[in-house]
């Protein structure tokens, strides 16, 4: 087939540990998945439905490569999250095969335009301006579950300049991964490369240039990247 101009090369992540790459679908967001994250937002911990926003597949940023600060904005915030990275999909599916549909985890931030995010929610707006911008999307390399099994504990943190600003544990989640699956696929049919990043604790914040950040998820991994 011949294309108007050159496609794109497809987005991908690294299999740690392995000279293959998982190609990378769609990426979706479970907003305020921690309570205590809620609170802080302003929402309420009481336990509603999800609810879920994208990001782009070419928004990654892999190998620990920089993080550039985006324009537009002067109140970029942190979010560190822990990634599912599914290898089969389908719709409506039931909770007890969801994690069926899990090929591995990853590391990875939810950089966010906080600014231009409050902009949106207060006129009633989608948030892609304050959540899909370039690079917004630092990625880990994937942990197969079949090395690591399926973390459902274990401390997830940020550091920014070796300060903890981030802290909280995979346990806190409000909605839990195959619950997360299972809701998702009843509003979206999930494809393989689908990746769900699954929400934050509390303690987001502002970065600066010149910051270096280091995330981590016990029993996934470590992120790095610098704010240039």
């Amino acid at each position: 087939m011949t294309t108007v101009f050159p496609a794109a090369a497809p987005a991908t992540l690294a299999v740690r540990g392995s000279g293959v790459v998982f190609p990378v679908h769609r990426i979706y967001c479970v907003g305020r998945n921690y309570a205590a994250h809620t609170i802080e937002m302003g929402g309420d911990p009481d336990r509603e439905d999800p609810f879920f926003f994208q990001k782009n597949p070419d928004n990654l940023v892999l190998g620990g490569a920089d993080f550039p600060y985006p324009p537009k904005s002067s109140d970029v915030h942190h979010e560190i999250e822990m990634v599912v990275a599914l290898h089969k999909g389908g719709s409506d599916i039931p909770l007890k095969a969801a994690m069926d549909c899990v090929y591995g985890y990853a590391v990875g931030l939810d950089m966010t335009r906080r600014d231009l995010q409050g902009a949106c929610k207060q006129a009633g707006r989608p948030w892609e301006i304050g959540k899909a911008f370039e690079h917004s999307a630092p990625c880990s390399d994937l942990a197969p579950a079949s090395e690591i099994g399926h973390p459902a504990n274990g401390a997830i943190w940020l550091k920014v300049n070796g300060e903890t600003r981030q802290t909280g544990d995979l346990n806190q989640m409000i909605w839990k991964v195959p619950e997360m699956i299972s809701y998702l696929s009843g509003l979206f049919e999930l494809r393989p490369g689908d990746l769900i990043m699954s929400g934050t604790p509390s303690g987001v914040g502002p970065v600066q240039r010149g910051d270096v950040l280091h995330g981590h998820v016990d029993g996934v991994g470590d992120l790095h990247t610098k704010v240039v």
